[in-house]
């Protein structure tokens, strides 16, 4: 059984690898594991994971809540060990809170603003390409298809969001829908080159802004499979 402290730092440190992007500050320094240590207007909220941002005069200040009982299951069943069924929501929850904290903090130590569109666009990308990342490495003669409809297609959302919260979701579901899908074609690809060209592509697409990101996306369209 992983810690559950070191298994957030494996997630941060794929995500750096992936997209080559090291980040000197730990997100295990940021955590909140316990609901009652939220501020009162986030309490209420049913979401295991949570990333509060303010300003002040210091600068910025983030957080990150990751329910304490979803890091145990998950440190039990460990995805780096097995990725599945049975342990991929946990996964993706803690996976969502680490790509929210990561591109939050690197975007910041450039100087560069972060829409909430942008945030979770990259966050379901993020969800994908890991979880593919860590399935080939786990199966490496088998290419996970089920894995684009699992999380584009039947994912759902929590029954108290905002109807402009449920919009912007969507919007970032369907956008990063179409990314994956030309990530997912080009790595099934027989071409010796694709695995080293998506990576450059994942690497590049992920210091683009928020307007370059939606313009890559429409003229990258891919048909589905």
């Amino acid at each position: 059984m992983q810690h559950p402290l070191s298994l957030l730092k494996s997630l941060q440190h794929m995500l750096a690898a992936i997209y080559d992007v090291p980040l000197a500050l730990d997100i295990t320094h940021f955590l909140i594991t316990e609901r009652e240590q939220l501020p009162a207007a986030h309490r209420a909220a049913c979401a295991d994971e949570q990333v509060l941002v303010a300003h002040d005069e210091e600068g910025l200040r983030v957080g990150v809540f990751l329910d304490g009982a979803m890091l145990d299951r998950l440190a039990q069943a460990n995805p780096f060990s097995a990725l599945s069924g049975d342990n991929i929501g946990d996964y993706w929850t803690a996976l969502e809170g680490v790509s929210h904290f990561h591109y939050l903090a690197w975007n910041a130590g450039h100087g560069r603003p972060v829409t909430l569109h942008e945030l979770e666009l990259q966050a379901e990308i993020d969800k994908y390409v890991s979880s593919l990342w860590l399935l080939r490495r786990q199966h490496p003669h088998r290419f996970p298809t089920e894995l684009h409809p699992l999380l584009f297609e039947r994912f759902r959302l929590h029954a108290d969001l905002t109807p402009e919260r449920r919009r912007l979701y969507f919007a970032a579901n369907d956008h990063a829908a179409r990314f994956c899908r030309r990530i997912a074609r080009q790595l099934t690809s027989s071409l010796s080159t694709s695995r080293v060209e998506t990576l450059a592509e994942l690497r590049r697409f992920y210091r683009l802004g928020h307007h370059r990101k939606l313009r890559h996306i429409e003229s990258v369209r891919a048909p589905r499979p």
